[in-house]
Formats: structure tokens, sequence, C-alpha cells
């Protein structure tokens, strides 16, 4: 069953210890509707400008990622531009530039609006409002959002996660929302308004997700080479929605299950820069590595 993807579709520019890159693709909806486009279908929603290279519409086009819901405007595309240090962690942000992203407005088109499987990506909660009021009748939905929108727009947001059936974010976010410390306090603070599940990323300590009153902790997946940490809480988003997508029954097990694929989909991210790694990936590789996560966490 497909899943609807909306967010953003960016041009990065991106420093890290092991190099820098410029106008890369990245964005929250890129990221996502990849790592979902291992599991199901995907409709993707979001906003261009002129300068966006057709390679990276042939490339989404290559995944079987469906374009009709991607608009293509006068002006810039959204461009973010970041440095990562020599841990990799928190990013100092040289410049957000927004361009085609102001003044967004989203029409679904008619094939979208019956999705079951809706995943609003981080981007604007006003953005991910119009989209949700489009769809006739979700059977799930996941959202993501940054300490930007927490900071600026928290009455769309907590008006946002009375309609979401799972709330994912990092911790950091979750400590700005709840102003809380304690991970429990914070899981209890944030199931309070609205979700019925919550998972919080943990980049390389991991996952903590709780769900009907039950946490499940997951480490990190162990891998050799990190290059680039950009979009991976996005493409964890994506192979999270995409397992659940693709499985007949949901239970506690089917949602530990979707913990797991999203974390080792967001090892593809990580290991270079853009998309570049995740787009070459396969099923066979995506399925080595869940049995590797399972196997380092079994006592």
């Amino acid at each position: 069953m497909s899943v609807l993807v909306v967010g953003t579709v960016a041009l990065d520019t991106i420093t890290t210890p092991l190099g820098r890159k410029e106008a890369i693709l990245g964005g929250s909806a890129v990221f996502s509707a990849l790592s979902a486009s291992y599991f199901s279908p995907v409709n993707l929603v979001a906003v261009v400008g002129e300068d966006f290279p057709q390679d990276h519409i042939s490339l989404l086009k290559k995944k079987k990622i469906n374009l009709d819901g991607l608009d293509c405007v006068a002006g810039k595309t959204f461009c973010w531009t970041g440095v990562y240090g020599e841990d990799f962690s928190d990013p100092e942000t040289l410049a957000t530039e927004l361009n085609v992203l102001v003044g967004f407005n989203p029409s679904l088109p008619e094939s979208y609006r019956d999705s079951k499987y809706v995943f609003l990506a981080n981007v604007d909660p006003d953005i991910q409002h119009k989209v949700l009021a489009q769809v006739k009748k979700p059977k799930l939905v996941v959202c993501d959002t940054m300490n930007f929108w927490i900071a600026n727009k928290p009455e769309s947001l907590l008006k946002l996660l009375k309609k979401v059936d799972v709330f994912l974010l990092n911790y950091s976010e979750a400590r700005l929302l709840t102003r809380k410390n304690n991970l429990l306090d914070i899981g209890a603070q944030l199931m309070k308004m609205g979700p019925a599940c919550v998972v919080i990323k943990k980049g390389e300590h991991g996952v903590v997700s709780f769900n009907s009153g039950k946490v499940f902790s997951l480490p990190a997946c162990l891998i050799n080479n990190l290059c680039d940490p950009t979009g991976a809480g996005d493409t964890f988003a994506g192979g999270f929605i995409g397992y659940l997508s693709s499985v007949a029954k949901w239970n506690e097990l089917s949602f530990k299950k979707a913990i797991v694929h999203g974390s080792v989909m967001a090892t593809f991210a990580v290991e270079d820069f853009s998309v570049t790694k995740l787009a070459a990936v396969n099923k066979a590789l995506i399925n080595r590595r869940v049995r590797e996560l399972i196997k380092i966490t079994k006592i």
C-alpha cells in the first residue's frame, strides 16, 4: 500500500570532517520518500524551484516515487547550509533559505487523497495541516518536526498532534517541547498531547518508543563509515512507516520491527553525502543489517 510523504526537497551545502559538498540533493521529503520506497510505493508532496536539477527528478522517478504532487515554481529551491564538527553532532547552521517554500500551498492530486499511510515529514506545521485535511480516511498518520517549529509555531504543532497516531522527534526537540528532562516524563507528557505512540530518536544512542503504556529501547546500529548525518532522522521515519505499510497486521511486535527497520535505513543515509548510499542499496542488504541489529540486541 502506498505512502504519502509531504516535506521539503532541498539543495544543501554541507561540510563535515570528511569534506564539503555544494547544492546536493536533500530535504526531509527526499530522505523519507527514498527510505519508504524500499517497502511500498510513495506519493510525494513538495515544492522545488526552477533551479532544481533534472537529474534529481530522474533519480526519484527511478525509485518509483510518484511526483504528481511535486510542484515546480518560479524561484529557487529551499537550501540549507550547515557544518558538522569532529563529533558529527549538532551541526552549525550557516544559512536557511526558504525560497519557494514561502507561500507553498499544497493541493493534493486526486489520486493521493485516498492514501492510508501518511508521513508528515519535517516542514511548517501549517503545511502539514493543509495536507492532512485533504486526505480522506488515513489509516496511519505519522509526523515529525524540528526545534524551529517548536519555538516558532507551537500552537499549530500542538493542534496537529491531536490528529496524528505516531509522533517522531529527537531528544533535544522532545525536551524543548515538554520542558522536562527525564525520558519517562517526556514520553508520558508527549502522549498526553495526542499521539498514541511517541518515538524519540537519540542518534548514536538509539531510539526509545512509548506505545500503549509500554516502553521499547533499541540501540543504534554499529557502522564503520560515518560521513554525513544529514537526513538520518528522516530516513528512519521513512523506513518506519514504509515497513508498517507493508505488513498485514499491526501489533506490538510489528511496531518494534518498524523501529528496527527505520534504524537500519538510517545507517545507509549517514555513510555518504546526500542520498548517494541510500539510493544504491537493495532489499538483501537491508535484510542483512536487520538481522545483524537483531543479533546484537538479543539476550
